[in-house]
């Protein structure tokens, strides 16, 4: 590679002292990136007792197990996250020519409940190839004064040492709301603060590869101050009927069919529901046939306790039968929708 010709000598191939610091070059990059995309969470070395705390809820990339493929339809909002948070990771090049260009550090995903909010955050942490950090207000507080204010700082100063990292808050509403409340007590106040502080003020360091990725169903409750530190936001909205369609085939991908299943016609009949609904629909459904196969057992045992005669071996998962339309039918009596749009104000 590094020389145009090759010599050879008593037919053997000669190699030059360059040829081999060339490839020594090469040899230490390649080992030095493999050390580094194997470095695990447990090398992390630090002395805050508040890092080492909460370096335990930290999740790994390879542990999250969730991707865009996982995630049926929302296909608008998937491209506008690959191009927010993967593209600045994947071509930093594209993104260190002026002020305007800098990658965003603040997500906020906010729509009814149900809809794929927190499956999208463990997806960008996978695709991205980041640590995701889990906040709730469990892992922050503290019934010591002043700790809950130190544990929000080294929320932001681990996520620095591990970084790439996605810092996560679902239901954001209860952990940074609107400070006019008035029952609201001084240390949440005071936690709340220190968050933003941390997040976008003096402390932050613009080459830190740090994302804050936020979920709600109501925005509304949200601070102002808050919502400025989140420039990007997404409304994931209750899906449609090709999206509808599209989440159904996602969720029975690896499920065994009737050929009377009509996914059309289920996609008709679940009109109103998010893609939670559907998968408690699909859930339900997939127990008609297990709960057919008890019924037939206890039949057989009654009656071989009637007759006398020895009682019957239990059926395997061989004998269960594929979903048909009626299973799903008989479940959408007992799953149904809640209308998100008149009580969350949603369109």
């Amino acid at each position: 590679m590094h020389e145009s010709e090759s010599s050879v000598k008593d037919a053997k191939l000669v190699i030059s002292g360059e040829s081999i610091a060339y490839g020594l070059n090469i040899l230490q990059g390649i080992q030095s990136e493999t050390k580094s995309s194997k470095k695990s969470l447990k090398d992390v070395v630090t002395e805050n007792e508040f890092e080492k705390r909460l370096l335990g809820d930290v999740i790994p990339p390879s542990d999250i197990g969730v991707t865009f493929n996982d995630i049926g339809a929302l296909e608008t909002v998937k491209d506008t996250l690959k191009e927010l948070v993967m593209l600045p990771l994947q071509r930093p090049e594209l993104f260190c020519k002026g002020q305007l260009t800098k990658p965003c550090t603040g997500i906020l995903l906010f729509g009814p409940p149900g809809t794929g909010k927190t499956m999208l955050a463990k997806a960008v942490a996978t695709e991205a190839g980041a640590n995701f950090i889990n906040i709730s207000m469990s892992s922050i507080t503290s019934k010591w004064f002043g700790e809950g204010e130190k544990y929000v700082k080294a929320v932001f100063t681990l996520a620095s040492k591990i970084a790439s990292s996605v810092v996560f808050v679902d239901e954001v509403d209860s952990m940074l709301g609107r400070r006019e409340n008035p029952g609201e007590h001084e240390a949440m106040r005071k936690m709340r603060n220190e968050f933003m502080v941390n997040w976008d003020g003096l402390l932050t360091k613009d080459k830190e590869r740090v994302l804050v990725l936020a979920a709600t169903n109501r925005p509304f409750y949200l601070d102002e101050a808050v919502i400025r530190r989140l420039p990007c936001r997404l409304m994931v909205n209750v899906p449609d009927a090709p999206n509808r369609k599209k989440i159904l085939r996602v969720i029975l991908a690896k499920e065994e069919l009737a050929p009377n299943v009509d996914v059309e016609a289920i996609t008709n009949m679940t009109e109103g529901y998010s893609g939670s609904d559907l998968k408690n629909l699909c859930v339900t459904a997939a127990h008609c046939p297990i709960r057919e196969i008890l019924e037939k057992e206890k039949k057989e045992k009654a009656s071989a306790v009637a007759e006398n005669r020895p009682t019957p071996a239990l059926r395997s998962s061989a004998g269960i039968c594929p979903l048909n339309m009626d299973d799903f039918k008989h479940a959408q009596e007992q799953v149904q929708a809640i209308c998100y749009k008149r009580r969350y104000g949603f369109n």
